[in-house]
């Protein structure tokens, strides 16, 4: 795989809307852009210590614990579920609040089943993983900044009455669900 191709497969990945990129589109809604950058770090954190065991010894662990993607999927599935529940549970949510934290972004990440996709097959290489991880990292935080981005946008648009951050966090709720629900019949099915 070239670096062009590399680069296209990991940016189709991130940009894909999943439980970290909604983290961050809520956050960007809850509090502004400048204040959901602070995030980022959480998220190439949780990323990379997933990524960077599963690119060194994934591949021969999974092979000898074959169950052991269903369980990662299962796991997944469940916290999204939860947070998903979290999110559509009525609260008074105003433009400002801070709500997603770091420690709540570095957990779904880690958990989030794309990190066994750049660790397993995007970035494993013995003799490129070094430049492999540079760039991965650079777009995690250009993808992350955009997601927080279009939540401040989103955030900003509708207002900062507490009904249209609700409505948000509801619409993302159910996506997350969608989400969960796709990661429990992967890992179920496996």
């Amino acid at each position: 795989m070239t670096m062009i191709d590399l680069t296209l497969a990991i940016l189709v990945l991130l940009i894909t809307p999943g439980p970290t990129n909604t983290l961050l589109f809520l956050a960007g809604a809850e509090r502004g852009w400048r204040s959901a950058l602070r995030l980022i770090p959480a998220e190439l954190a949780g990323y990379l210590v997933m990524v960077v065991p599963l690119a060194l010894v994934g591949v021969a662990v999974l092979h000898d614990a074959p169950r052991a993607r269903a369980l990662v999927a299962i796991a997944a599935g469940l916290w999204v579920a939860w947070l998903a529940i979290k999110l559509w549970l009525p609260q008074t949510v105003q433009r400002g609040t801070q709500r997603v934290s770091a420690a709540l972004v570095f957990t779904t990440t880690m958990l989030n089943p794309k990190a066994l996709i750049f660790g397993l097959v995007l970035l494993p290489s013995p003799d490129a993983l070094g430049s492999h991880l540079a760039l991965f990292s650079v777009l995690v935080v250009g993808v992350a900044a955009a997601w927080a981005g279009f939540g401040a946008w989103m955030g900003g648009v509708s207002g900062s009455d507490g009904g249209a951050m609700l409505w948000i966090r509801r619409g993302a709720s159910v996506w997350l669900s969608v989400v969960s629900l796709t990661l429990l019949a992967k890992g179920l099915g496996a």
